[in-house]
């Protein structure tokens, strides 16, 4: 009888643990089509900076709108599409940048945000104005225009 107890226990112990262990790890088919919470602008701008200056690569698709595009200002100006930026995204995965980021809301409503995130490297300063929008439910980055100090 003791023996017969404490087998079930141990079966017990044994389904509670695994079901403990499944429940704390989402099994995600693909990691590089994970969701990132979007739900506020906040939330949107800072994934957006990890995404520039950290490399992260995660929900990188859904950060930016359909219609996005990127504007560099500089010698010479040149406009990059969004499969371009998300391209060169997921090439420099796990990059970090030796810069110190600074981001300052220029203008806020319900629906849009404008944010310029300040990146101060040695020798240069990169200025990215970027424009975010409400898109049902979810803020994504509709437009980045970026000028070279």
């Amino acid at each position: 009888m003791k023996t017969l107890v404490k087998t079930f226990a141990a079966a017990t112990l044994i389904a509670v643990s695994t079901f403990t262990m499944a429940a704390g790890k989402p099994e995600v088919s693909n990691p590089k089509k994970a969701a990132v919470n979007l739900s506020t602008a906040d939330l949107a701008i800072d994934h957006y900076v990890a995404v520039m200056t950290e490399g992260q690569s995660a929900g990188v698709e859904q950060l930016f709108t359909t219609d996005f595009s990127q504007k560099v200002q500089a010698s010479e100006d040149k406009t990059n599409s969004r499969s371009e930026v998300i391209s060169f995204l997921k090439k420099q995965k796990g990059e970090q940048l030796n810069c110190k980021t600074s981001t300052t809301i220029v203008q806020e409503s319900a629906d849009y945000m404008i944010a310029k995130v300040t990146m101060k490297f040695e020798g240069f300063t990169k200025t990215d104005l970027v424009t975010l929008v409400n898109d049902g439910g979810n803020w994504k980055i509709s437009q980045s225009i970026n000028s070279y100090k």
